[in-house]
């Protein structure tokens, strides 16, 4: 047995243990067992009354998740159904699905739900080469995909626009202005925007007619409705002089992405200005990759270029498009150019398309 052959083996079993743990999160989250421990600790028999499920489960269940270190128990030695259940805050902020920066739900514990059900189709996919439609994925994606990116919107766009592009800023913050966020999922990203510029009008475009649902509430319980719409359009059929256009993080999924850019540059205001937030993978291809571009490989092996390949005539781009691949786009689009920002974000890289 070589030392290589024996750290693989580790790190395999590690990654078991790591998936079977955010599994059983899985199931805390689906099954509302975090929320009701959040109210207050419990036995097994109490949370399976305050959540609905079988006692003997949510002893298993609470049993794993004090083993590793999720929960606390109050006294280990106490009879199975005696011992009391305790989630720490300071994990709950990481177990609860919230706009917090810190919560892990939408980003590593949703998605596995949308790939497990996907397994089946993505095997066929892969023997024939279309491509996996986000409906076999489900709500599980469409919320965990949709609520990644929650956080980023709500603690950082505004504060990038403010600090990269302060012309855009002044001219969002002294006089009425449109924004079209192109590919808006949930929301977020309009919801932001519109929170951080009151002037502002957003128009949320998207294919996806079941996210949208979940924008508009989204937006209603932000308390910004009144200057945020959406609409089930591709963006070729929109029309409109926009002061800015975004594309962020969907651009990789789109199977037709020129097209799409394209029309973006149509509805730019002649003195606008037109937005891509993409995946930070590296300039080229490097193997062994770090941790990030590790991470990027897995989300487009398991979903983005599998989608990106359900529809016709698709690029197939997939999560690893590069910035030459950006470049390369937005020229074919009919912009001068793809120019990066400085945001500094590890998943993120920001570009005005010129």
């Amino acid at each position: 047995m070589t030392a290589s052959s024996r750290a693989l083996s580790v790190r395999l079993f590690t990654a078991m243990l790591h998936t079977q743990e955010l599994l059983a999160c899985y199931l805390g989250v689906r099954l509302g067992l975090y929320e009701a421990l959040a109210k207050a600790p419990a036995t097994p028999d109490e949370l399976a009354a305050r959540a609905g499920i079988a006692p003997r489960y949510a002893r298993e269940w609470l049993e794993q998740q004090a083993v590793a270190g999720f929960l606390n128990v109050e006294d280990a030695l106490a009879g199975d159904r005696s011992r009391c259940y305790a989630l720490p805050p300071e994990h709950a902020v990481v177990l609860l699905s919230s706009g917090s920066p810190l919560s892990m739900v939408s980003l590593t514990t949703l998605p596995l739900g949308g790939v497990a059900a996907a397994l089946p189709s993505l095997l066929e996919a892969y023997r024939t080469g279309e491509g996996v439609p986000d409906d076999i994925y489900g709500d599980d994606w469409r919320a965990g995909h949709s609520g990644a990116n929650r956080a980023l919107f709500t603690h950082f766009l505004p504060g990038w626009l403010t600090s990269v592009l302060p012309s855009l800023h002044a001219r969002l913050s002294s006089a009425p202005a449109l924004i079209a966020d192109v590919g808006c999922g949930a929301g977020w990203a309009a919801i932001a925007l519109a929170s951080a510029y009151p002037l502002a009008t957003v128009h949320g475009f998207d294919l996806d007619e079941p996210i949208l649902a979940d924008a508009e509430r989204n937006a209603a319980e932000a308390g910004v409705s009144s200057r945020v719409t959406f609409e089930a359009a591709d963006a070729a059929t929109v029309s409109g002089s926009y002061d800015l256009v975004c594309v962020f993080d969907t651009l990789h999924e789109m199977s037709r992405p020129v097209p799409v850019l394209s029309a973006c540059r149509a509805l730019r205001a002649e003195d606008g200005v037109a937005l891509v937030l993409d995946a930070r993978v590296a300039p080229r291809f490097t193997a062994p990759g770090d941790e990030i571009e590790r991470f990027q490989y897995g989300t487009s092996v398991l979903h983005c270029l599998p989608a990106c390949l359900a529809g016709e005539d698709s690029a197939g781009t997939g999560t690893v498009m590069r910035p030459d691949t950006v470049r390369r786009y937005a020229r074919a689009a009919g912009f001068a150019d793809a120019r990066e920002l400085p945001i500094g974000d590890r998943f993120h890289r920001l570009y005005e398309l010129v």
